[in-house]
């Protein structure tokens, strides 16, 4: 089979009638906080799939922030990797308050999420190490692990016993390599909304030994008493060796960072090949993301505005009947049944019948014979928000138990 028709025949009916853009969204110029809405095609959404939990991304004290600091410095500043001419005294500053918010001696920025934690595993394992890790782990994670040359080992998610099972063959083997373990897991899973295990994960180190690696985008800044994470909500912030948290959902921003012991985290300055041979984040971003750090640490009602959001929403289409699975964080999956055709009519109808915009999942994400609408919940989205959303989804679920998007396709060209 010719490489083309293996590209169609894998993208089956999307590919055939259905673009990648479906057009482009513009925002509304606002001098306060950006609201939830935006224009596409003309026509104005409520949007459901914005990465800005806290809303800060046009928070006018952000929109200073970072406007001062691009008059200041433009966006080529610093010129440089960090190791070379790419430091400043704002990147090193950054590093310790994201480091004493999150409870770890060090941190260390990263130019991006996704490619830090690839380089983070890969920094931190050689053929000798053996990765133990959740299956339901996020893209960056299993790219970060491909690159592994030593064994891996899966566990089923967010189970316990099947961890301790895992552990117990990473055992053996590391016996014999001399080499050691890293547990890999996320502090909340972005598709399901499940927090994962830390605390019993942590307590498994009792009959272990290995170091724990979280993913916590989700968690930072939307978990625990004051936004440092789920290691602070599940009160194992010592237990947790390496912790990544990104800026892009609860800061608004772009890039990463890794908080660890000093030891861990100067090791990875020097041997993160991404970091060291990449030009380092650019002044407004940084000195902007201090900014958005403080207003984090200094707003609690952002964060209080976020979970009235988003409880109210979970209970409202749980009282309606919908199953959110077993999120028990502000990450809002519905989960429907239907078929790819059903999911993309459904969408569409919502989009444009009803105003309202939400990431849709399908196979092989999830099961065959389901959907999944994503929603994301934030502290600029309002209760009028939620009530429209109730409304169109009991709407759209009863069309869909009723067939009605079998029979009516919906162009989506």
């Amino acid at each position: 089979m010719d490489i083309f028709d293996k590209i169609a025949k894998h993208m089956g009916p999307i590919g055939q009638h259905q673009k990648w853009s479906h057009g482009y969204f513009s925002f509304p110029k606002l001098e306060g906080e950006i609201a939830p809405h935006m224009q596409f095609k003309g026509k104005e959404h409520l949007v459901w799939s914005l990465n800005n939990y806290l809303g800060l991304a046009n928070h006018p004290e952000v929109r200073k922030a970072d406007a001062d600091a691009a008059a200041e410095f433009g966006m080529a500043y610093p010129m440089g990797a960090r190791m070379m001419s790419g430091n400043s005294k704002y990147h090193e500053q950054l590093e310790q308050e994201l480091a004493a918010f999150v409870g770890k001696p060090d941190a260390f920025l990263l130019n991006y999420g996704y490619q830090g934690m690839v380089s983070i595993i890969d920094s931190l394992v050689d053929r000798n190490d053996v990765i133990v890790y959740d299956a339901e782990s996020h893209a960056c994670i299993i790219d970060g692990l491909r690159l592994h040359m030593g064994k891996r080992f899966v566990y089923k998610h967010n189970d316990i016993e099947s961890a301790r099972k895992q552990l117990e063959r990473a055992t053996k083997l590391t016996q014999e390599s001399g080499g050691g373990i890293l547990l890999i897991t996320e502090g909340v899973f972005g598709m399901s909304g499940a927090q994962g295990k830390l605390k019993e994960i942590v307590d498994l180190k009792k009959e272990f030994e290995f170091r724990i690696l979280v993913d916590d985008a989700h968690g930072f800044g939307t978990m625990g008493k004051t936004g440092a994470g789920t290691h602070e909500a599940q009160d194992c912030v010592e237990g947790i060796d390496v912790y990544f948290g990104t800026f892009a959902k609860s800061m608004a921003g772009i890039g990463a960072f890794v908080a660890s012991s000093e030891e861990i985290t100067n090791y990875l300055r020097y041997n993160m090949r991404s970091q060291t041979f990449a030009k380092a984040l650019p002044m407004p971003m940084v000195i902007g993301l201090l900014k958005r750090l403080e207003l984090l640490k200094s707003r609690p009602e952002l964060k209080e505005k976020l979970w009235e959001i988003a409880m109210t929403l979970q209970k409202g289409l749980r009282e309606r009947g919908f199953d959110l699975g077993v999120t028990d964080s502000v990450v809002t999956p519905v989960f429907l049944k239907g078929e790819l055709s059903d999911a993309t009519a459904l969408t569409f109808d919502l989009r444009e019948n009803y105003g309202i915009f939400c990431s849709i999942v399908v196979y092989p994400v999830i099961p065959k014979g389901m959907i999944e609408l994503r929603l994301i919940p934030t502290a600029v989205h309002t209760l009028d928000d939620v009530q429209r959303t109730l409304d169109a989804f009991s709407e759209v679920a009863e069309k869909l138990e009723n067939g009605y998007y079998k029979e009516n396709l919906f162009a989506t060209v």
